[in-house]
């Protein structure tokens, strides 16, 4: 016999169309959307491994020449700029486009449940996860009646498809949080897009008698967004009348000896109509100033240094501000004397609010405030801004310069001033002198447009988390069977979820019902 021969099947093509309803699905899963976010954190983890120029450039700058080879190529993959690099933007706005896809069609299914009534009670109650049967005296409408009235004194949402039968609903608000979560990271997402684009951020050492103005060029570290006005800055000046700090000096013996009390920073605030105020800052009571926030981040001490040339010219003048580097505030800092002639020159060393000169340690503090204050430096002579790299207020870059040695050429010269003393420089470069110490107050301004509506998205966000993990979405059905003078009750509970509890509501509604009967 011949074999019979069957046509060829013919697989459907999808088209351009079809693919790309394919790709919008795919990019509008929850699945989808949960890998997003991880890869967004994932993404922004070089954000905190790498300096970032935004925030540091001359740390930055810095890391790049420490790391000739895999600098430039990380620099190139946007490691250094993580938050504004293309392929985290686009991680970024996937996760939006992926968000905004999935609640619009959830939204439109959880409205038109919302007005629906809820399903016909299925036949067999029985097979449902949650069952309870009872018996009560009277007829199937005084039963269907009692039963209607039992599930809305519970907050059902209660429809009766035919006169045996009743079903009922509740939880609905755990879709409507699960809703507002998810609309809330959206918003979320534009409020931090919004700080991003339009928001600003910079930080300033400002010594004790000092003042800074809100303009970029004041501002040692400035980071704009893209879309910031650099010239339209909100104007407004602040006066550091006193840094004051408080430490412990009493119980030299106990673990809290030297520790800090309090820092704050006494302001005289002038905006930009002349109004002038006084306040204080302090570290968790940042001065609100319009359309910027100013907060106290760090303090320290800043040696009033002058340097004059061999004729008495003033070359360097002023409170240099020197970096903590422990409880004790034993701080480094470099003093850049860029006037000088023919050769530039600078100091690099330690300031010890009380010196001491440790066998082991050598010159270290022994307690945080001025009680013996004392400046150890070096000397560099050479090009202090080589190629024009951005470069710390705390640091000397001696890689063109040349250290300053002895007389005899045995050691490298090293300078001890207290206040008041001063110190020829060698090879007729002129004079140095330590005049006294003032602290400094170590300010970050921000300018976040932004954050109002992040910070009510975080609130919705976890309202809505809340409501979704508290929530449980429950359906019940009373089916209702005359039995001579009684009618028999089947109770039937259903859940979305895991629900522990589904059984207990369903006797519960079983035994009330019940219990009517007895007391009618």
């Amino acid at each position: 016999m011949a074999r019979e021969t069957r046509p060829e099947v013919t697989q459907p093509r999808l088209g351009v169309v079809g693919y790309l309803r394919w790709a919008w699905r795919q990019l509008t899963s929850m699945r989808t959307a949960l890998f997003l976010l991880l890869l967004l954190a994932v993404g922004a983890v070089p954000g905190s491994v790498f300096p970032q120029r935004s925030i540091d450039p001359a740390r930055t700058a810095d890391w790049i020449a420490r790391h000739e080879t895999t600098g430039p190529w990380l620099d190139k993959l946007g490691a250094f700029e993580v938050y504004s690099s293309p392929w985290f933007s686009a991680i970024y706005l996937l996760l939006f486009i992926s968000l905004i896809g999935c609640i619009v069609p959830r939204t439109g299914v959880h409205w038109r449940a919302l007005r629906s009534k809820p399903p016909r009670a299925p036949k067999r109650l029985a097979r449902l996860e949650a069952h309870a049967s009872g018996e009560l005296a009277g007829d199937l409408a005084s039963a269907r009646e009692a039963a209607t009235r039992v599930l809305r004194r519970r907050r059902f949402r209660v429809a009766s498809h035919d006169d045996v039968s009743v079903s009922a609903e509740k939880g609905y608000a755990k879709e409507t949080g699960n809703l507002v979560f998810h609309t809330a990271l959206v918003t979320l997402i534009i409020g931090v897009a919004v700080g991003h684009l339009w928001g600003w951020k910079a930080d300033v050492v400002v010594p004790s008698g000092d003042s800074f103005v809100n303009t970029v060029t004041r501002y040692d570290t400035f980071a704009p967004g893209p879309l910031v006005d650099e010239s339209s800055l909100s104007p407004f000046a602040i006066e550091v009348e006193e840094m004051t700090a408080d430490f412990n000096d009493r119980e030299p013996t106990a673990q809290t000896f030297g520790q800090p009390r309090d820092f704050e920073a006494h302001v005289k605030v002038t905006e930009a109509d002349g109004n002038a105020f006084t306040d204080s800052v302090k570290v968790n009571h940042p001065l609100e100033m319009q359309d910027a926030t100013v907060f106290l981040l760090g303090n320290g001490y800043a040696p009033v240094v002058t340097v004059k040339d061999d004729d008495g010219k003033v070359l360097y003048q002023g409170a240099t501000p020197f970096l903590a580097q422990d409880g004790n505030y034993r701080s480094t800092g470099a003093i850049k004397v860029g006037a000088a002639s023919p050769e530039q020159f600078g100091f690099v060393g330690l300031f010890l609010p009380t010196a001491y000169i440790d066998p082991d340690q050598g010159p270290i503090s022994v307690f945080p405030d001025t009680k013996s204050p004392a400046l150890a430096m070096s000397m560099y002579t050479g090009e202090l801004f080589p190629d024009g790299r951005p470069q710390s207020v705390f640091t000397l870059d001696t890689a063109s310069m040349t250290k300053v040695e002895t007389a005899d050429g045995s050691d490298q010269m090293r300078l001890w001033l207290t206040p008041g003393e001063g110190a020829k420089l060698p090879g007729d470069r002129g004079t140095i002198t330590f005049d006294g110490v003032e602290r400094f107050a170590g300010f970050s301004v921000r300018h976040d447009p932004g954050k109002g509506l992040t910070l009510w998205s975080a609130l919705f966000a976890l309202a809505g988390l809340i409501a979704t993990l508290t929530i449980k979405r429950r359906r019940v059905f009373v089916r209702l069977v005359q039995e001579g003078d009684v009618v028999r009750v089947d109770v039937g509970g259903m859940s979305k979820d895991d629900d522990e509890g589904l059984l207990e509501v369903v006797e519960e509604i079983r035994d009330e019902l019940v219990g009517q009967s007895r007391t009618s």
